[in-house]
């Protein structure tokens, strides 16, 4: 069973301490969330942790795997220089990710991410990873400009390629969810910010991850979209499983949607 479990997390970077500066206390469901989260993590012992990031290089016409050996991250660009981390990438899933996806006409590769560092999004999931003592081995992709059903295939493809390898993961699919939930928040608010957020959390618990490809378009622009294409891609890779998911938490205090959310392997379908 080579998905044991798979979370959807936002990525705040004042959520870390050293650049919240007391300012992440007004998001302590979502600290607590995150830190339940971690924890899971290192319940499942996971060979290597896959995440998908809408902050990692991202392409209109082909998705972006990182390529390793190792790949390195630090907050330095929001004031918190001594924040930083190293992951080992590993490299068999990323080339057997690329392998799955051509087989499947799918756009994906490693060539195109160049020298570019961790981003945020994946630096604050594996933060509190980290804090409960677990490493790993680490896989990353991005988002792209590709559709839909080609997210989903790609998580797809990243699954597979830790099953034919063994491997046991968990896939951690980083993103926030509206943008435009507060008229003094950084984007400002759309009616559509609470439509989608209300319509994201319902595909977290009740409704199932599928739902989340019949979002209407108008309200994903509208309400300023982060995540749902790093969630369409986990959706893609617990499609051969059978799966609780569960609302972590839910809070929108500084004008963006944050939410954790957890979905934990009943039985896979194969």
């Amino acid at each position: 069973m080579p998905v044991v479990a798979a979370y959807a997390v936002p990525h705040p970077p004042l959520i870390v301490p050293s650049v919240g500066r007391g300012e992440e206390q007004a998001i302590k469901k979502t600290i607590d969330a995150y830190r339940e989260v971690a924890r899971r993590v290192a319940f499942h012992a996971p060979d290597t942790i896959i995440i998908t990031s809408p902050h990692a290089p991202s392409y209109r016409d082909t998705f972006a795997l990182a390529p390793g050996p190792c790949l390195h991250g630090s907050l330095a660009e929001f004031g918190a220089s001594e924040e930083r981390m190293d992951w080992e990438i590993d490299c068999e899933v990323a080339a057997g990710a690329v392998e799955s996806a051509r087989l499947a006409g799918i756009p994906l590769s490693t060539r195109i991410w160049g020298d570019r560092p961790m981003d945020h999004a994946s630096f604050v999931p594996l933060f509190f990873i980290e804090q409960v003592g677990y490493t790993c081995s680490l896989t990353v992709c991005g988002i792209s400009g590709c559709s839909d059903s080609e997210h989903f295939a790609v998580g797809k493809a990243l699954a597979h390629a830790a099953e034919a390898l063994g491997r046991r993961v968990v896939f951690i699919a980083s993103g926030d969810l509206s943008h435009k939930l507060k008229p003094d928040g950084p984007y400002g608010f759309a009616p559509e910010g609470p439509v989608l957020d209300a319509a994201i959390c319902k595909a977290f618990s009740h409704e199932g991850l599928k739902s989340l490809f019949n979002l209407d378009a108008d309200v994903r622009e509208r309400g300023a979209e982060c995540g749902v294409r790093s969630f369409m891609m986990m959706a893609g890779a617990l499609e051969d499983y059978k799966y609780t998911g569960k609302l972590l938490s839910y809070e929108g205090p500084f004008g963006v949607g944050y939410g954790v959310a957890a979905f934990e392997i009943v039985e896979p379908h194969f």
